[in-house]
């Protein structure tokens, strides 16, 4: 900023600085505003030098952050001025004051306009420099393709094309929809063959984001690209200053391989062998060396070259020599070198046949555990944990149980939970993971979630063979004067089961059990209160007939907590003591806990939804496809006769008191993916068994797929028959020639309309098959879990499921089995992601086969538009400017709609609510209108406001007038379609008939429990 002749202005910034205290300074500030303000009023007498002045005052106590909300036309007048002190003001204070929404930009767009396309290139750089800070729409709209047309024009010097391709990125960035780059792939491939490096820098970052958006266009440029990288990397025709300690510019060479990342791969032969030479120069020359500088450069190339490398699945030698480069870096002292090279080794566990070779620097990577850096050994655990495989498992959890002793708090949680997952992922046998989990629980009780000690729980219940090792173990622990609460509980409940199987051990009589368990009771929490009840009454069973003296001592305790003031703990003496005093009968009313059904493990479960989506979380789910975890293919062993299980246990969902007899016949076997899932009624002599551990562990239904009160559960159980009727025809799809025999239960239209409001529910039902849905959704993706499940007692064969999607959606469905057992339910999870702005549905084309029936129906997926609204409630400084700038067609559209359905306002609202707009009251003054707000999502539109505004008329509510703009004219009128179908067509849930109660067995009664 040029202050030389501007004396006011310095004296203006010494008073500023000389100020003692905040209030002076804004003392100063504001005289001075009020003396601008008074100066601009009198416009005639101001001169271009005293505009000027003012306006860098404004711009100084703008930057101090004091609010300048006038002088915002002079600022825009002086861009017009013909000399360059004034224009280079305007400029630059416009671009500072104003944003790309601000209604005086509209009367520069003329001027920027001129200047652009002049022959002044210091006016060109100006204008071109406040286009790409400003970014706006209406600017890429008017100014776009002058900014092209000087990127392309050989007469322009390379200054003002440097800023021409930038301010494109940015207009392109901001405005991908508005800048039209169709047939640029001849004039990308011309400004890559540009030898001078600035230009060929922007031109490469114009070229980053063009392909990135769509790289099929742009297939001729890839040989382009890799000539550029072969002249840095021999350093041919490279000017001195774009050589940066010794490396032809390193920044042009980190965006020419970030853009070839986005080609699926390099076809010609010779292009791919030219690619590859450089890249071997680029790893065979990059080394570690004292000068900070140089290191940082030289690494920015060689990791991106490792991603280029990685992306293009390149020959194992060459990986192989990307990994010891690493190691090498993994093991010098500067920690900067050593973090980013335990990055990049977890990135390289993404690909194939390169975990061996990683495997060779197992032991510098659990030394970097112990390094001071906290940020290095979160890295070196991400490595360690997505290296582990059944080979080195038992080494790599070991030195993790060591370390858990030293480490952080920070780390410990997440250390923890990591250790348990190798633990039970690769566990060479189930002795080994029950000392591991133990371990564990002693060293870091605090950090060990129950999910942890529940699984423990499952695996020792599944195998009979490890339940005397782990009662002992657990009984080795209670022995220690100081253990965790966590480590009570897991042994309390594991002696209550299995304690009798060590009857003949020394101190393992059930009065010397009791005895040393009851002596953790005064320093335990209520929970675990519960559960050393549940671990008294379980001994007393095993100890029938009863020791005199156990059995009194065990109910004092009883009759001690009757008047506890917490009701779990009354409850459970009430009953324990109630049951106690049955004598024999107590062995069938106690009796072990079933064996738990197979489901997928909640710790893993748990992990991926909690981690972020980091470079080692990619690994280990790429890994998981390509091999099989070895230690929960132990299971119990079945007769033959009988279905076989699945290979992985999990958490299931315990029945509790209140809802025990609709559960105990409704235990499912469900996992993601399409496994099956098998319904086992229980017998009715086990449904205390299940009351008593349901209410001893009932924080273990973490899993269980969402269910219903029973309540709930008969009216989804319909049993009416009948012919379609119109809606269900809208939502039932013809299926060519063909006539189903079977009809669907309930209304099939009115099911779909119903999920169009929420993200569960049964979308058909029939007599043999009910079809449910679970969502959730999140700006423009979605994913689904289509529930499919037999309701017969016999198989349903060929069964298919097709999406047919709209041209705005796409869908992929995971493989759904050809045959679903009787009374099973299979999971098939289908992912979502909107392109643009449509009111088209999706199809699911299901058929089956049952007995000689022949089945097909095609029905749509609630996958509307307001599933892509996230509700947006602004204020009114934000709501008017938006509503004055969206001025009319096709932006704004406005329509008398007629035939609305008789409705209050309030219940308009619940509608519009429903619908995911949010209602903003106080924003109309007419109490009897109405102003709704939300964010649309779609991959071409990003984030969109959509403004809604509904006149009524309170003595007419059969019609209204309604408004509706955004920034895309698609979305507007799509939008203005879809409310208008809700508030005129489409009717609402009408109660359905009180239903019969349906009894226990009935398959039909099993599936409702399952949404």
């Amino acid at each position: 900023m040029a202050l030389s002749g501007m004396r006011g202005l310095s004296v203006f910034i010494s008073e500023i600085r000389n100020c003692q205290n905040k209030e002076q300074e804004r003392l100063r500030v504001d005289k001075e505003l009020g003396n601008i303000r008074t100066r601009f009023k009198n416009e005639k007498g101001l001169t271009p030098y005293d505009k000027k002045k003012y306006v860098w005052k404004m711009l100084y106590i703008f930057m101090l952050g004091y609010d300048v909300d006038f002088g915002h036309m002079e600022a825009v007048s002086l861009i017009s001025a013909p000399k360059y002190p004034e224009k280079q003001v305007g400029y630059l204070v416009t671009s500072c004051l104003l944003n790309e929404n601000h209604d005086f930009l509209r009367l520069a767009i003329n001027t920027v306009r001129n200047d652009i396309i002049g022959r002044n290139e210091t006016f060109q750089c100006l204008a071109l420099t406040l286009v790409g800070n400003i970014g706006g729409r209406e600017f890429a709209e008017s100014l776009a393709p002058d900014v092209q047309k000087l990127l392309i024009s050989s007469s322009c010097r390379p200054l003002v094309r440097k800023k021409a391709a930038l301010c494109l990125l940015r207009l392109f960035r901001k405005n991908p929809d508005v800048v039209n780059v169709d047939g640029w792939s001849d004039r990308m491939t011309q400004l890559l063959d540009e030898r001078n490096l600035g230009v060929l820098t922007s031109s490469m970052s114009l070229f980053v984001a063009l392909v990135s958006n769509n790289h099929e266009a742009y297939w001729s440029c890839l040989p382009k690209c890799v000539k550029v990288l072969e002249r840095l990397a021999r350093n041919h025709d490279v000017p001195q200053e774009y050589t940066y300690y010794g490396i032809p510019s390193p920044w042009l060479q980190v965006k020419t391989m970030r853009a070839l990342q986005y080609f699926p791969t390099v076809e010609d032969p010779n292009t791919r062998r030219s690619l590859f030479e450089v890249l071997q120069r680029v790893l065979m020359g990059t080394d570690v060396v004292k000068n900070v500088n140089k290191n940082n450069a030289s690494h920015a190339v060689l990791f991106e070259a490792l991603a280029l490398v990685m992306h293009l699945d390149a020959e194992k030698e060459m990986m192989s020599q990307c990994v010891a480069l690493l190691g090498k870096f993994i093991a010098v002292r500067e920690p900067n070198i050593r973090y980013l090279g335990l990055e990049n080794m977890t990135r390289m566990l993404m690909v194939t046949d390169v975990q061996d070779i990683i495997k060779r620097h197992q032991a510098q990577i659990i030394t970097s555990l112990k390094d001071p850096d906290i940020s290095i050994r979160r890295r070196a655990l991400d490595l360690l944990y997505g290296m582990c495989d059944v080979s080195n498992a038992k080494d790599i959890v070991e030195e993790l149980l060591q370390y858990l002793g030293t480490a952080d708090f920070t780390m410990r949680e997440e250390l923890a939970l990591k250790a348990a997952i190798l633990a039970e992922k690769f566990a060479p046998d189930l002795s080994w993971y029950v000392d591991v989990i133990l371990q564990l629980i002693d060293k870091a009780g605090d950090f060990v979630s129950d999910d942890i000690w529940f699984r423990v729980v499952q695996f020792v219940t599944n195998n009979e063979d490890l339940q005397p090792y782990a009662a002992l173990k657990a009984r080795e622990y209670l022995d220690k004067p100081a253990i965790h609460e966590t480590m009570v509980k897991v042994s309390a409940y594991l002696l209550g089961e299995y304690s009798h199987l060590l009857a003949r051990r020394p101190g393992c009589t059930p009065k010397e059990i009791f005895g040393i368990i009851h002596e953790k009771l005064p320093t335990v929490s209520t929970p675990t209160i519960s559960i050393l009840l549940s671990t008294y009454a379980k001994i007393l069973m095993h100890s029938q007939p009863p020791d005199p003296e156990l059995q009194n001592q065990i109910w004092a305790i009883f009759s001690k907590y009757e008047s506890c003031i917490d009701a779990e703990i009354q409850q459970r003496a009430v009953e324990y003591l109630t049951l106690s005093r049955k004598g024999a009968a107590l062995m069938d009313i106690l009796a072990e806990m079933p064996k738990f059904p197979e489901r997928e493990s909640s710790l893993i479960k748990k992990a991926e939804d909690t981690e972020a989506d980091t470079a080692e979380l990619s690994a280990i789910k790429l890994r998981a496809q390509q091999q099989a975890s070895t230690a929960l293919v132990v299971t119990d062993q079945r007769p033959a006769n009988e279905s076989p299980q699945v290979s992985q246990l999990a958490m299931v969902k315990i029945p509790s008191m209140n809802n025990m007899e609709n559960n105990s016949v409704d235990q499912e076997l469900t996992q993601a993916n399409g496994i099956l899932g098998e319904v086992e009624p229980q017998p009715p002599t086990h449904a205390p068994d299940a009351d008593i551990l349901g209410d001893l562990l009932s924080p273990l239904a973490i899993e269980g797929p969402p269910g219903v009160s029973a309540k709930s559960e008969h009216n989804i159980v319909s049993g009416i028959e009948g012919p379609l009727s119109e809606d269900d025809a809208l939502a039932l799809a013809p299926v060519g020639e063909q006539d189903n025999v079977v009809k669907p239960i309930g209304d099939v239209a009115e099911r779909f309309h119903a999920l169009c409001l929420k993200d569960s529910g049964v979308l058909y039902e029939d007599p043999y098959v009910q079809i449910g849905i679970k969502a959730e959704w999140r700006a423009h993706q979605g994913s689904f879990v289509l529930f499919l499940g037999n309701k017969t007692t016999s198989s349903l064969v060929s069964v298919q499921a097709v999406i047919l999607p709209p041209s705005h959606l796409k869908l992929v469905l995971s493989s759904v089995p050809e045959i679903i057992p009787p009374r099973a339910q299979v999971q098939c999870p289908l992912e979502v992601e909107n392109i643009r702005p449509s009111r088209d549905v999706a199809v699911l084309d299901f058929s089956y086969k049952f007995g000689t029936n022949m089945v097909n129906n095609k029905l749509r997926l609630p996958a509307v538009l307001n599933k892509f609204f996230q509700p947006t409630p602004v204020s009114a400084e934000e709501f008017f400017p938006q509503w004055r700038l969206l001025a009319g067609p096709p932006l704004k559209l406005q329509e008398v709609v007629r035939g609305v359905r008789p409705m209050s306002l309030g219940e308009m609202a619940n509608l519009l609510n429903s619908l995911r707009l949010v209602v903003c009251p106080g924003l109309d003054p007419n109490a009897s209108n109405l102003v709704a707000t939300t964010t649309f999502y779609s991959e071409s539109t990003r984030a969109l406001l959509c403004l809604v505004r509904i006149e009524t008329d309170p003595a007419d509510r059969s019609q209204l007038r309604m408004t509706v703009a955004s920034r895309d004219p698609t979305l507007t009128f799509e939008l203005k379609e879809f409310i208008k179908e809700h508030l005129v067509s489409i009717p609402t849930a009408s109660r359905p008939p009180p239903q019969p109660q349906i009894a226990a067995s009935d398959p039909g009664a099993l599936l409702a429990g399952l949404l």
